[in-house]
C-alpha cells in the first residue's frame, strides 16, 4: 500500500484523483495545508496543526469544508487505514469556484538515519529573499514557490537545504524549517515579524526550554550570529529537531550535533513516544 487518499468527500486511488485546472487553487495557488506525522495511530500535535489551518483559512477566505470534529474523525480514519506505524499525512484546502476543496494524504513516513541526527546537515544561504512585510510568510500557502526555489538551488549545490533571509538581510527560516542556534547556553531563533512561520516544532522546543530553564531570545539575527553560535538546529514536524553541522563549508561549532541540540532531540522524541 503505497498512500491512502481522501478528496473531496471520498476515499479515492491516486488514478482516480482528479482536480479541475480552471479551479482557482490551481490557476491562482489559493489554497493551505498542513504537513502532520503520526506514530502508532496517534497525530503528534493534532489540535495545533488544525487551528493553524482554521486561522489561516479565515486569514485567505476559506471556509472549513467539515466541522473540524468531523475533519479530524477523517483524518483519524485516513491514518488507520494506512496501517503504517510511522506515517506522513498532508491535510489541503483550496479555494474552488464554489465552496473549499479538501485533500487528506497518508503516506509511510521515511525519517532520518539515526546517524544524520549525530553528523547534522549542510546548509547554504539562499539567493532568494523573503518579504519580512510578507502576509503569506505567516501562513502555510500552497503558493511555495520561494521554498521550493531555495531548496531546489542549495541541492544543485550539493546541501541539503538552505537558509533564507529578508529583505533587511536577517535570517527568518530554513526552506524547510525553522531555525534556531545556541550561544552561552541560551537559545536564539529569529522573530515571526522577521518573516518566519510560527512553527508547531518551533514552539514545542520553546516551552521545553522553558520548562528546563533554558533561556529563549527572539530577535533580528544576521548570518554572522549563525557562523559564530555554538550549535545551530532545525526543526520541523516531520524531522523533528535536526543538527546542522555547516553553512556554506563553514563549520558550526564541533561540525556535529552538539550538547544542547541533543538534548532537544531526546526530548522531542520522547513526546513522540
Amino acid at each position: 500500500m503505497e498512500e491512502i487518499i481522501f478528496l473531496n468527500g471520498e476515499f479515492i486511488s491516486q488514478k482516480e484523483a482528479k482536480l479541475s485546472v480552471l479551479s482557482p487553487a490551481f490557476l491562482c495557488g489559493w489554497g493551505l495545508f498542513e504537513t502532520m506525522r503520526a506514530c502508532h495511530n496517534k497525530i503528534v500535535y493534532f489540535d495545533a496543526h488544525l487551528a493553524r489551518i482554521k486561522h489561516s483559512s479565515r486569514l485567505i477566505g476559506l471556509r472549513l469544508p467539515y466541522p473540524q470534529e468531523k475533519l479530524k474523525g477523517i483524518i483519524r480514519k485516513a491514518v488507520k487505514k494506512s496501517v503504517f506505524e510511522d506515517a506522513y499525512i498532508r491535510l489541503t484546502l483550496w479555494k474552488e469556484d464554489l465552496g473549499t476543496g479538501i485533500s487528506v494524504i497518508v503516506r509511510k513516513h521515511k525519517p532520518y538515519s539515526s546517524q544524520k541526527y549525530k553528523s547534522g546537515v549542510n546548509l547554504t544561504l539562499s539567493p532568494f529573499r523573503q518579504s519580512e512585510n510578507s502576509f503569506f510568510a505567516r501562513i502555510k500557502t500552497s503558493n511555495r514557490l520561494l521554498y521550493e526555489l531555495s531548496y531546489l538551488e542549495a541541492k544543485k549545490k550539493g546541501f541539503s537545504g538552505s537558509i533564507i533571509l529578508n529583505n533587511r538581510g536577517y535570517i527568518t527560516e530554513g526552506s524547510r524549517s525553522n531555525i534556531f542556534f545556541v550561544k552561552d547556553n541560551a537559545l536564539f531563533t529569529p522573530f515571526l515579524s522577521c518573516g518566519c512561520l510560527a512553527g508547531i516544532t518551533r514552539k514545542v522546543i520553546c516551552d521545553l526550554a522553558k520548562i528546563y530553564n533554558i533561556r529563549v531570545y527572539e530577535g533580528n539575527f544576521t548570518p554572522q550570529d549563525l557562523y559564530a553560535a555554538e550549535e545551530v538546529f532545525l526543526t520541523n514536524s516531520l524531522a523533528g529537531v535536526m543538527p546542522v553541522a555547516s553553512i556554506d563549508h563553514q563549520t558550526i561549532g564541533k561540525g556535529k550535533c552538539g550538547r544542547l541540540t541533543k538534548f532537544f532531540i531526546e526530548k522531542y522524541h520522547s513526546l513522540l513516544k
